[in-house]
């Protein structure tokens, strides 16, 4: 069983910067593909970036060049560094882990999620 706890969340002003942390449990973390997605008030939950077991990322065309997903196996975490915020960047970022690679922007193939953190960037 494994449990992700996201943070780095907070409120910032368009064009600022935010690093977001995701901490797994257990031994398996580095088996895992972790990816990231965001979910806005009455929208569904959007893929925005994966990091394959490899350490290779695949970013949503929305945040390309701007956000970067990485991860530290040895701490168990993945980041997602964010910069040039912009207003609709907002939502609740979640981090996601997921044991096979099919389907990777579908949130329903994930086995396990994290609780969310909100990200609020106001104009």
């Amino acid at each position: 069983q494994m449990q992700l706890v996201e943070s780095g969340g907070g409120l910032v002003q368009a064009g600022d910067s935010l690093r977001l942390s995701c901490a797994a449990s257990g031994r398996t973390f580095s088996r895992y593909h972790m990816g990231w997605f965001r979910q806005a008030p009455g929208k569904e939950r959007e893929f925005v970036a994966i990091t394959w077991t490899g350490g290779s990322t695949v970013y949503a065309d929305s945040v390309k060049g701007r956000f970067t997903a990485s991860r530290d196996n040895a701490k168990n975490t993945v980041y997602l560094q964010m910069n040039s915020l912009k207003p609709e960047d907002t939502a609740v970022y979640y981090c996601g882990a997921k044991s096979e690679f099919t389907a990777y922007k579908v949130p329903g193939t994930y086995d396990y999620w994290g609780q969310g953190t909100q990200v609020t960037v106001s104009s």
